[in-house]
């Protein structure tokens, strides 16, 4: 059974309305992910929050009311897209007002491949996109810990400790998206193999 990417019901009532697609690393990517995110927590201040489960996001939109539009076009994305090589690079930080520890990716050419396509795909479609930043500006990661509530030298003190070099810079392939939406309190998801 897969593992949901939010549980927590504050999370949950964030999203709702809103899709994702992401995809889900495995193996060493995803071991060293949970490692990492054990050990953050372990030493973190009271209030910060993370995700249940370990994704990269390449999409965010706020379309409930078009979200079939949405799937065909993702569907369409992934028939057309081969799998996708992440390879984490170091563990770094959103700074304020993100707030945000993350698991950076090296920009692999199958990945920027994808977020490039990706962004031809939706240019013409009129869907609305959340947080879309261009892809020169795109920071690809796995969030690993929010730290939005902590105040500014807590958090300070939290991202200098955390951050560090990957030497063994983990990898995986990851041959199939998820394409999830929020709607109701609960978490639907629709598995989408690629190429």
């Amino acid at each position: 059974m897969r593992r949901p990417f939010l549980t927590d019901p504050s999370q949950l009532a964030s999203v709702e309305g809103q899709q994702y697609l992401l995809l889900r690393p495995a193996g060493p990517v995803s071991a060293s992910y949970r490692a990492m995110q054990a050990e953050l927590l372990g030493v973190a201040p009271d209030g910060v929050t993370h995700p249940h489960t370990e994704h990269v996001t390449l999409r965010a939109f706020s379309e409930p009311r078009r979200r079939e539009e949405v799937t065909d076009l993702v569907r369409g994305w992934a028939a057309r897209q081969h799998p996708i090589d992440i390879v984490a690079d170091a563990v770094d930080a959103f700074p304020a007002p993100w707030q945000i520890v993350i698991l950076r990716l090296a920009r692999t050419p199958s990945l920027v491949a994808a977020y490039a396509t990706l962004t031809s795909a939706l240019d013409c479609s009129g869907l609305r996109r959340l947080d879309e930043l261009a892809l020169d500006d795109w920071v690809f990661h796995l969030s690993l810990v929010y730290g939005k509530t902590l105040d500014a030298a807590t958090w300070a003190e939290f991202d200098s400790a955390a951050r560090r070099e990957l030497a063994d810079r983990p990898q995986c392939t990851a041959p199939e998206a998820e394409f999830v939406w929020y709607e109701d309190g609960q978490e639907n998801v629709e598995v989408i193999p690629l190429g």
